[in-house]
């Protein structure tokens, strides 16, 4: 066995890891306890990186429409389109849309061909949609993209403000670094969401703001510090410039929020100098994201919180190497390496690329891009290592959009992804643990991501596959890299153009190590711990507030509620690979809509019930969570779902193609939208051992278990029976006045293949147990009623998903004296491993006294 120090595929923590590779597809993950992102510490989904690494549903060659294709044939035919398009319709008839899943290492080369070798600016990236209106933030306000704090600011902060981040969920590491903060030196917490989410929960202050209220917000904020006399003004003076009497024009009259919250929130940004404001999707998703982010910069700048220990902006990252795509110039809107289309810019890297075709200015923003595809403007898309037919907003649009393209390539790990099957060309891309190159994440540390294992099949990097397109397209001497370290220097050799235009991005120093020094490289921040500690990167060198107005709120009667989408705690972007883990799809089984009571009430909807979400832009039926975690108008659904998990839970139907004006992201947060209740004729699920196609039925959902898969089901009419189970041995149970039926099919070793349970009236019998008995035998009774004959102890819902213990063993700890989180850990280990669950035993906890309280009165 061997141990290979790497970087996590998820989040943009940036994570070691240390893989202990133990057979042919197969590893141990721990964390590496010498990386500074995370000292040994990982999230759920860190922890169960081995369950994702097989090759089931793996692109393993080419593909020209169905059929297999050799690696010439394919990208000699898109080489082929690509120069015809180019020839009839100019360069700028040609696009790639790209992704934060790629490496540093295969940005830089697909940037490069895009902007000087094919020479359109019509490269764009899957963080458009993350986090382009932090990007724009930071360039309005300090004339560079670049985050000016790191996570060691985090552990020195006195006050932390979340801002738009479900942290507990979306970045656990991060998240116990602030858990320790606060048991360290008791900094206190404040977050900012409308909803009350777990990490809302453990926050000394939870503000609920509106959607899209964050502005008025920060506004207010300002204002309330500049009365109490709490602005730095040599700092303004000497690092600022403000538009003429921007400060004294604000006023903090109308916050937004209730009077009380608002003084409170007031009162602990006054007394703690030391803050951190930490903001992620939930302001940078929105149509006015821009906005939000230069009025939280704005507060920093203008009480010189910043550029000190403990203080900063901070902007969090989604993807693993969002940030090293933003570094290489990814987003259409720069150059390269932080560089724009300024002409003295566009000569130095023309000069430095040695490019015949330097694109002459910035390309087509991703709804944008999308659009041009839908009428015909471009007519030959790459899409690489993303699914934009799932998680582009308005995504009916987007796959009409991909089913006209003239030319579509793919090029990705999974074959089967929702914008794949629309693809005229596939290319096998290598996954993680087959790839070797760099990321960065949120505070700037570029890590290596190695290989675990032999790349499988017929697959190639990314960076390998564009470099021979470029040969074929007539640039081999400009694409003739030997391996990524080659790539990595000449990047890095390039940073040293952005010096000259002023950038703090530079990363000259690392342009001449060998092979062997890329191999050994460890992780490192570029820019210090605060990269603006001299100067900004305005040309005057200072710093710029931004004059900023509330967006206008949106109405509609015909469409009352507002809805908002997000993440799930262990699944990731499209579930491509942490829909293939047991473990990691025990958390949330199904995409729930989250409604508040009041709502639920007002508008028929049962919890556990189906719910159909209508838009301008489509509709999707999701099962009902009711929750007083939502305001009352506002609904909540999860982005991961896809045509391979559900029939009709497909979140990015609903937002509209709406965008921020400065950033292009376009807006999950706040679309308009009603809902009704669906009332089927039939309830079911279905586990079995294989995945198969199904029918078209009211509602279906799909999720991963040990030895198969469990479907849930509802429909109209008869009920599928013989499309819905495999063939073998059948045993059932009927009730025609209840409505029950109940099928199992046993195959040729007399070992369980499929159950299917129906019901038109009754309630269906747990899943657990029965789904634990695929592939193995058992009682046709016990089958047939769906638990054992001797009862087994019930664990009660799942919560803390990396060591497996439910509700019920948590209350019994409680119960038996563990009357705090850690003792709770201590009795039964629960949150001991990513910590991502220690809200929810907070909450159990809580529950339990309460419930001992009532009980004693």
């Amino acid at each position: 066995m061997r141990e290979v120090r790497t970087t996590c595929a998820y989040c943009g923590v940036g994570c070691g890891i240390r893989a202990t590779v133990t057979g042919e597809r197969s590893v141990m993950i721990r964390g590496d306890g010498d990386h500074p992102a995370n000292f040994g510490r990982l999230c759920s989904k860190g922890t169960h990186l081995g369950e994702t690494v097989g090759l089931e549903g793996r692109l393993l060659h080419p593909m020209i429409g169905d059929q297999r294709a050799t690696w010439d044939e394919a990208l000699d035919l898109a080489a082929r389109r690509m120069r015809q398009c180019i020839a009839q319709h100019g360069p700028d008839s040609v696009a790639f849309y790209v992704s934060g899943q790629l490496l540093t290492e295969d940005y830089y080369v697909a940037n490069k061909l895009m902007k000087g070798f094919i020479g359109s600016g019509n490269i764009d990236t899957n963080s458009r949609l993350c986090m382009a209106s932090a990007v724009a933030a930071h360039n309005r306000a300090f004339g560079e993209d670049v985050v000016p704090c790191t996570y060691y600011d985090l552990d020195q902060a006195d006050l932390i403000l979340l801002v738009g981040s479900n942290t507990a969920w979306c970045h656990p590491v991060i998240w116990q670094r602030i858990e320790a903060a606060r048991a360290a030196r008791g900094t206190k917490l404040v977050v900012i969401d409308p909803r009350r989410t777990e990490t809302a929960e453990q926050a000394d202050l939870h503000v609920a703001v509106a959607p899209d209220g964050d502005v008025a917000l920060f506004n207010a904020l300002l204002a309330e510090m500049r009365d109490r006399r709490l602005l730095d003004t040599a700092f303004l003076d000497g690092r600022c410039v403000a538009p003429d009497g921007f400060i004294d024009a604000l006023c903090p009259n109308d916050p937004g929020v209730p009077s009380p919250t608002f003084a409170a929130l007031a009162d602990l940004v006054a007394a703690h100098p030391r803050m951190i404001t930490l903001f992620s999707q939930g302001a940078n998703q929105s149509r006015s994201g821009t906005d939000k982010g230069n009025a939280i910069i704005n507060l920093h700048l203008a009480t010189g919180r910043i550029n000190r220990p403990g203080t900063g902006p901070f902007s969090i990252t989604g993807q693993p190497n969002a940030m090293g795509g933003r570094e290489v110039g990814g987003l259409t809107n720069t150059l390269a390496c932080h560089l724009g289309f300024s002409p003295s810019e566009r000569a130095d890297v023309a000069e430095f690329w040695n490019a015949p075709n330097i694109c002459s200015g910035p390309g087509l923003k991703a709804v944008d891009l999308f659009r041009a595809v839908h009428d015909g403007r471009i007519k030959f898309l790459w899409v690489m290592a993303t699914n934009p037919a799932v998680s582009m907003p308005d995504a009916g649009f987007v796959r009409e959009a991909l089913a006209r393209c003239e030319t579509l390539v793919v090029s990705d790990v999974i074959a089967d992804t929702d914008t794949a099957r629309l693809a005229h060309v596939r290319l096998p891309a290598q996954a993680w643990g087959e790839k070797d190159g760099t990321v960065t994440n949120s505070e700037r540390r570029i890590s290596r991501q190695r290989a675990l294992f032999p790349a499988p099949g017929e697959t190639r990097a990314d960076w390998a596959i564009l470099c021979q397109f470029a040969a074929r397209m007539g640039w081999k001497d400009a694409f003739a890299f030997s391996g990524p370290a080659a790539i990595f220097r000449e990047y890095a050799a390039m940073t040293a153009l952005g010096t000259r235009h002023g950038r703090a991005l530079d990363l000259s120093r690392h342009a001449g190590p060998t092979d062997a020094d890329y191999n050994r490289l460890e992780p490192f921040i570029w820019g210090g711990a605060h990269p603006f500690a001299c100067r900004f990167s305005h040309g005057d060198g200072k710093a710029r507030l931004v004059a900023v107005t509330p967006a206008k709120p949106v109405t509609d009667e015909a469409l009352p509620l507002r809805l908002n989408t997000g993440r799930y705690r262990d699944q990731w972007h499209t579930m491509t690979r942490t829909g293939l883990s047991p473990t990691l799809s025990q958390h949330r089984r199904e995409a729930l809509l989250e409604v508040h009571p009041d709502d639920a009430i007002r508008h028929a909807l049962v919890d556990g019930g189906l719910a159909r979400v209508t838009t301008a832009a489509g509709d999707a039926v999701f099962r009902v969570s009711v929750t007083d975690s939502q305001r009352p108008g506002e609904l909540f659904v999860p982005m991961h779902w896809t045509d391979a998990f559900a029939g009709e839970a497909r979140a990015n139907r609903l937002p509209l193609g709406e965008t921020d004006p400065i950033s292009g992201q376009p807006g999950f947060k706040n679309t308009p939208c009603k809902v009704e209740p669906v009332a089927p004729d039939w309830y079911a699920f279905l586990v079995c051992r294989h995945a198969s196609d199904l029918p078209r039925m009211t509602y279906w959902s799909r999720s991963r278990i040990a030895q198969g898969w469990l479907h849930e089901l509802a429909g109209m009419g008869e009920i599928p029976v013989e499309i819905l189970l495999p063939r073998g041995e059948r045993l059932e149970a009927v009730d025609r006045v209840r409505g029950v039926r109940r099928s199992v099919v046993l195959g040729a070793d007399g070992t369980l293949e499929a159950a299917l349970f129906v019901t038109r009236s009754d309630e269906l019998p747990s899943r657990d147990w029965i789904a634990t008995q695929l592939g193995a035998e058992a009682s046709g009774l016990e089958l047939l009623a769906g638990r054992p004959a001797r009862p087994q102890p019930d664990r009660g819902v799942l919560v803390c998903v990396c060591l497996g213990i439910g509700t019920n063993v948590i209350r019994q700890a409680a119960c038996a004296g563990a009357a705090t989180v850690a003792a709770v850990s201590a009795a039964t280990g629960a949150g001991s491993n990513c910590g991502s669950c220690r809200p929810a035993i907070a909450r159990l906890l809580r529950d339990s006294l309460q419930d001992s309280m009532e009980a004693a009165e």
